[in-house]
């Protein structure tokens, strides 16, 4: 599996990427995914100026994953969204898309990377804490959900000092 710079030309596989990590539940994103519109926002990201950027993890050829950092509302902080389909996760894929987000965060000058996971989201959950994020915060019943229920998300962060 490797990782690079997604291309507008990636889009619409990333956009399915995400369609189909919708229908498990465990990302925020809601199944039934708009692919179309999904595409349109990932190409404006990836041919937009700024710190924002996505990766796509591929593996022989097919787009499998992706990850996009995108500006927050605080100066220096970016936030990390990363989805793998089911059959690609557990390679090393996820651990490569993290190391792809942390050296452009440092690159683009950003002093922190954070993301919000599903409390329930073991395997996430222990990839990136071993990648150095630690929980923050729970965002308690804080994500209302199509069917009316409400979810909550830990907030997870890793700080990107010098040397780190």
């Amino acid at each position: 599996m490797t990782v690079r710079e997604a291309t507008s030309a990636d889009a619409e596989a990333m956009a399915l990427v995400i369609a189909a990590v919708a229908e498990e539940g465990s990302i925020a994103t809601e199944a039934p995914v708009d692919v179309a519109d999904r595409a349109r926002r990932f190409r404006e990201t990836i041919e937009g100026a700024g710190p924002a950027a996505a990766w796509v993890l591929e593996d022989d050829g097919r787009v499998v994953g992706n990850a996009g950092i995108h500006e927050t509302h605080a100066a220096g902080v970016l936030a990390l969204g990363m989805a793998i389909l089911a059959e690609a996760r557990g390679r090393g894929g996820g651990r490569a898309l993290l190391e792809a987000t942390l050296e452009h965060a440092r690159v683009c000058g950003a002093h922190k990377l954070e993301l919000e996971v599903w409390p329930d989201n073991t395997a996430a959950i222990a990839l990136y804490a071993s990648a150095g994020f630690a929980v923050e915060g729970v965002r308690r019943d804080h994500y209302r959900r199509r069917d009316g229920s409400l979810r909550s998300a830990l907030l997870m962060a890793r700080p990107l000092g010098d040397g780190d």
